[in-house]
């Protein structure tokens, strides 16, 4: 099956808020309005942000999946191993909202001391973050992500059924600005400071109660000097026709249609993990430096993920025939099981 690319504004549902079929496909820019409805307990929304820079590790979700609302905040130097977590959990969502288009509108959250704000502006988005006590002292996130002018990403509907589908924007190499502080921990990102990225997932659909998943992303420059980014996605997509898989070259998308190979270990995750096709254009291995782990359970839901980051190296091909060498490109990679 050939995937059919977008390239026109559609809406993700119809009027009875089923998934429409003229919504099926992918794009390089956000083009889908997701005006989800109904399915109340099944409707998932998400906007996931990661900083990575030499020694940092940085991210905030803020989410809303119907029977609740969550916002948290994390911060790691993975040269010392210490990870802080703030998560703030809201019964029934109250007060999350997010926005139908991608890269529009402000959320906010401001629950039991931690504070999250996320807004879109004209060529960027703002992250910022606050927790005055946390075990290891004043957390902030003052961060500026760059939306550069073209910039191309994975943009896709994965369409399980009329009833149960997800519409996703994954974006790296997007070239990241400011300050995080944790403690007596400082680190400055941009200009004279550490060259960092944001890589943004972003989610919005009607879900199945059980699911599996893997995702991996990484930005940063290969061996020739140009800007590369990794975007890698599977099982959750297995047998829908549609992948979330791509490659970022200076900005310009490669996209990938079929399913890739992970070679891994969930029992023993610091171990490699290693990605990559059967036609040469992807041959990537992680070798972690932290594992993010996090297992939660409450009556029926359930969920448990481990997100190893790390250094990727290895080879890509983009569509221009180009062989790209990568050689310790920050990133991650991961996999969850979740019943929600």
């Amino acid at each position: 099956m050939i995937e059919r690319e977008l390239t026109a504004p559609v809406d993700l549902c119809d009027a009875r808020g089923r998934l429409n079929p003229a919504a099926v496909g992918w794009s390089r820019q956000p083009l889908h309005r997701a005006n989800l409805a109904r399915a109340w307990g099944r409707k998932k929304r998400w906007d996931y942000w990661c900083v990575t820079a030499p020694d940092l590790y940085a991210a905030i979700t803020y989410a809303d999946i119907d029977y609740l609302g969550t916002a948290t905040v994390w911060v790691c130097r993975p040269s010392t191993g210490r990870a802080t977590t703030v998560d703030r959990i809201v019964p029934g969502a109250r007060g999350f909202a997010l926005p139908d288009r991608p890269g529009t509108g402000r959320m906010t959250a401001d629950v039991g001391g931690l504070r999250v704000e996320i807004e879109e502006l004209a060529d960027r988005t703002r992250l910022r973050a606050a927790c005055a006590q946390t075990p290891d002292g004043p957390l902030e996130i003052d961060v500026e992500v760059a939306r550069p002018a073209g910039h191309e990403s994975v943009n896709v509907v994965i369409p399980w059924s009329a009833r149960r589908f997800q519409y996703t924007s994954k974006q790296n190499t997007r070239p990241a600005t400011g300050v995080v502080r944790r403690g007596s921990d400082r680190w400055e990102l941009g200009g004279d400071g550490l060259p960092a990225f944001g890589t943004l997932d972003l989610g919005r659909g009607v879900w199945k109660y059980r699911n599996r998943w893997n995702w991996a992303a990484a930005s940063g420059v290969a061996v020739d000097g140009r800007t590369v980014g990794l975007q890698f996605g599977g099982t959750w997509t297995a047998g829908t026709g549609y992948t979330e898989n791509g490659l970022c070259v200076d900005g310009r998308l490669t996209k990938i249609g079929e399913e890739l190979e992970w070679s891994y270990d969930w029992d023993h995750p610091m171990r490699p993990w290693r990605v990559r096709d059967r036609a040469g254009r992807v041959d990537v291995v992680l070798t972690p430096d932290h594992d993010r782990y996090a297992r939660t359970g409450a009556g029926l839901i359930a969920m448990e993920v481990h997100q190893c980051f790390g250094r990727w190296s290895g080879t890509i091909v983009d569509e221009g025939g180009a062989r790209r060498e990568l050689r310790e490109v920050i990133g991650f990679a991961e996999e969850a099981r979740n019943r929600w």
